[in-house]
């Protein structure tokens, strides 16, 4: 079983969990932007975290076989600090990055204006830099936060098959469906979805348009539950190319979009071979001739 997770935050997980992942069949990832687990306190802080999702966290998974891409944006929790929003500025000149291949994650959290604006611009930018955009929806009221979403993504003019709304469940699925835009969904132990419920999804709408993703964040989270939703798949009758669509070839063929996607093997990659050690340390701090180097900002 391959696996493409479209959207998980690694900087919260350790080498175990890439190494774990590997073993899965993980073999390409997505990090979008998100917060840091408290408030940050001014767009150095920003520009730091960007400058690490588009290198040293590239880096890091490269040398457990995994193919890691990020997506660029301030994320609707920091929305509303006007310390915050100043990297709207800053955003560009990360967009341009090799690595990047969405914006995001934008949308609601409290459904206040600047969450509006802030949203309308991500929409502009994607516009502009012709990339996808990956959408959270709220936890609270998330009925009326995904109706919201879905008209200022209207209004904006973007194509809706840029666009993912991502951490849908039962009550969301068809109005996300009806719209054009591709359907997310985050598989959790104890919140947002489950194996069992996600399969149930797909027993009634089918696997077009559908991304299974881990998010795996600061929380209780788990970055082998696209396995598990694989498995679960299986057990209800799917084929293995159901499975393959859902979990690999759906994923690439939403962030192909941007041109910039690369799921080819890491070269000389074997799991559990001689780790090469910087001072006792078994993770690198240099490039060698069969890894990726950092990202630059090159154009696409």
């Amino acid at each position: 079983m391959r696996i493409f997770d479209p959207h998980i935050h690694m900087t919260s997980r350790t080498t175990d969990d890439y190494e774990a992942m590997y073993a899965a069949g993980v073999r390409a990832i997505v990090e979008p932007a998100f917060w840091l687990g408290q408030p940050r306190t001014g767009v150095s802080s920003f520009v730091d975290y960007f400058d690490a999702l588009t290198g040293w966290e590239r880096f890091r998974a490269s040398q457990f076989g995994i193919r890691h891409h990020c997506a660029i944006a301030l994320n609707p929790k920091e929305a509303n600090d006007p310390r915050c929003r100043e990297v709207l500025a800053e955003l560009p000149r990360f967009l341009r990055r090799d690595s990047v291949v969405a914006i995001g994650e934008t949308g609601y959290d409290s459904m206040t204006p600047e969450e509006d604006e802030v949203l309308e611009t991500h929409l502009a930018l994607a516009i502009e830099h012709r990339l996808p955009v990956i959408v959270h929806t709220p936890h609270r009221d998330k009925k009326h936060g995904t109706r919201r979403t879905l008209e200022v993504i209207a209004h904006s003019g973007i194509a809706p098959e840029l666009v993912v709304l991502d951490h849908l469940n039962e009550v969301t699925i068809e109005m996300v469906r009806d719209r054009g835009c591709w359907m997310g969904f985050s598989i959790y132990p104890d919140t947002k979805m489950d194996p069992g419920r996600m399969v149930a999804l797909l027993q009634r709408y089918g696997p077009e348009r559908i991304l299974v993703d881990s998010a795996a964040d600061w929380g209780r989270s788990d970055p082998l539950l696209t396995l598990r939703t694989g498995e679960a798949m299986l057990d209800a009758g799917f084929t293995a190319d159901d499975v393959d669509l859902v979990l690999w070839r759906n994923p690439v063929s939403f962030f192909a979009q941007s041109g910039r996607l690369d799921v080819t093997p890491l070269p000389g990659f074997e799991l559990g071979g001689d780790a090469r050690l910087f001072e006792g340390n078994s993770i690198l701090r240099g490039v060698s001739a069969a890894e990726p180097t950092v990202a630059t900002e090159g154009v696409r």
